[in-house]
């Protein structure tokens, strides 16, 4: 039986979500009009006549304009129904009243993870090696894997592994700006991370970005815990191989000597994802996240939304529970970018919804952005950050990130998230490092069709009326047994070193 709480439509809906019913198979969520032809589940049935140039509305919300008339009953699709624009009357702060209130009051909550010397809480306790260039990536790629082939971390059972975060910059770039501020926040963001245990940065020598520049920009390091050298100071590939393996095996012993203890869940900082979205995303897995959201943030902790193609169209749903007027304004100014690059580089912003996407429901951004920005909750927006920007507040942050999901996770890591939720429609192969990712399913034959990649399904919400709330506890639930140590099924397989993409802007020269 489909959950009760999906059956209720907004007075301005025209469509609703076929989904699928123990009962009854195949069904329009909330309005029983017969359809004109199979649709595929998860698509766009029409609740009304829509005449063509009429807007169509999902979730109460505009996702675009009938290319065609359409008739009572018909799919709506890439077929006639098309991108448009979505109105710029922002009311800010208008709910913001109502997000307060929001805001649960719930037991606090803790979880077993690292204490590290700064006060930071790690989830996870890593060696990292980080390549300040594109030119030193094949050398540390080459340390990580002989250290972790090797056996030798048997004898460190508190070491999570050795991971080498390589990338493809870090020279032949202007040695200011958009770009070199992403990349260095990124590299400094993952070195110091809480869930890094001990760094090391490795450079060819030359390159433009330099390690003294970034301690300028952030401070001196703790030379017992970050550490750097060259390949061309080594002497070479070869040296420079051996001379980390050498250098990684004295510092095992350092980094093992650490246990688990209790942590406030307060100190949690949890990144939000989705990717390879469906039509359920919006109705189960992203809203149940929401819960989890607002639950965390009950207890004092962090949630970090991100991907601002992808809130594209909702960004007024941010807007009206701004905390400010200021963090307002640094939201449209970052939408205000992104119109702008997007049009320089001859694209547009419905370029978002992927293949993918589409054959799973979505039709539009506009209708993408809604599903993605239910993740976050209703609680207050306290902030908006840059690219990899340090975490220095509480609460229900933004950060401005590509789409992209590789790129976006590793904005929200550098920034200090030290646990990742990744909800999924279509399917998912994606892991991260040094902090874990969770994986969420939004219906229940992806569950079933990726067992090894799923950690949780929301699926059942529609084949079984499990409420959005009891999703919301469950994947809170697991977020903290996750942080304590439990491995979710990306660590599993262990996905997450290759996912390191820093967002690169700016000309290649």
């Amino acid at each position: 039986m489909v959950a009760d709480h999906c059956l209720k439509l907004h007075p301005k809906d025209t469509v609703s979500i076929l989904a699928v019913r123990a009962d009854k198979g195949d069904t329009p969520l909330g309005f029983g009009v017969p359809l004109e032809a199979p649709v595929t589940r998860g698509h766009k049935i029409a609740n009304t006549d829509i005449p063509e140039g009429g807007a169509i509305y999902k979730f109460g919300q505009l996702i675009g304009y009938a290319a065609r008339d359409i008739k009572a009953g018909e799919h709506v699709h890439v077929h006639n129904c098309t991108f448009g624009d979505h109105g710029r009357d922002y009311e800010i702060g208008a709910d913001l009243d109502a997000a307060k209130a929001a805001i649960p009051a719930v037991k606090p909550r803790t979880f077993m993870g690292y204490r590290r010397q700064d006060g930071s809480a790690g989830t996870r306790n890593y060696i990292a090696i980080c390549g300040t260039v594109n030119c030193s990536a094949t050398v540390i790629r080459k340390a990580a894997d002989i250290i972790n082939h090797s056996g030798i971390l048997d004898n460190y059972p508190n070491v999570d592994g050795v991971a080498a975060f390589a990338h493809g910059t870090g020279c032949g770039m202007a040695s200011s700006g958009p770009g070199f501020d992403n990349l260095q926040r990124v590299l400094w963001g993952y070195a110091t991370h809480p869930n890094t245990g001990a760094a090391l940065f490795v450079g060819l020598g030359c390159e433009q970005m330099q390690l003294a520049r970034m301690r300028e920009i952030h401070g001196e390091m703790d030379e017992s815990r970050f550490f750097q050298m060259t390949i061309q100071e080594n002497g070479g590939t070869k040296h420079s191989i051996d001379k980390i393996v050498d250098h990684i095996k004295e510092l095992l012993p350092q980094v093992n000597d650490v246990t688990r203890t209790e942590i406030p869940a307060s100190e949690l900082k949890l990144a939000l994802q989705c990717g390879g979205s469906d039509g359920f995303s919006g109705i189960t897995a992203n809203p149940a996240l929401g819960i989890a959201s607002d639950r965390l943030i009950g207890m004092g902790g962090t949630v970090i939304l991100s991907e601002t193609p992808e809130i594209y169209g909702a960004e007024q749903l941010l807007l009206r529970r701004a905390a400010s007027d200021d963090v307002a304004q640094k939201l449209l100014t970052r939408i205000k970018w992104w119109e702008e690059y997007t049009d320089a580089n001859h694209g547009s912003m419905d370029n978002n919804p992927s293949p993918g996407n589409k054959q799973g429901g979505l039709t539009t951004i506009l209708e993408k952005s809604l599903g993605a920005v239910a993740k976050a909750g209703s609680t207050p927006l306290m902030d908006v950050l840059e690219y990899g920007e340090q975490i220095r507040k509480n609460g229900l942050l933004f950060m401005d990130t590509p789409g992209y999901d590789p790129v976006s996770a590793t904005g929200q890591i550098a920034g200090g998230a030290q646990m990742l939720v990744f909800t999924t429609g279509r399917g998912s192969a994606f892991g991260s490092k040094p902090t874990p990712t969770i994986k969420v399913a939004t219906n229940s034959a992806l569950f079933a069709a990726m067992p090894d990649d799923m950690d949780l399904n929301c699926g059942d919400i529609l084949s079984d009326g499990v409420s959005i709330q009891d999703k919301g506890e469950e994947i809170l639930d697991y977020v903290l047994k996750a942080a304590s140590g439990e491995k979710t099924k990306s660590e599993q397989m262990g996905l997450g070193d290759n996912e390191f993409v820093p967002w690169q802007v700016g000309a290649v020269m």
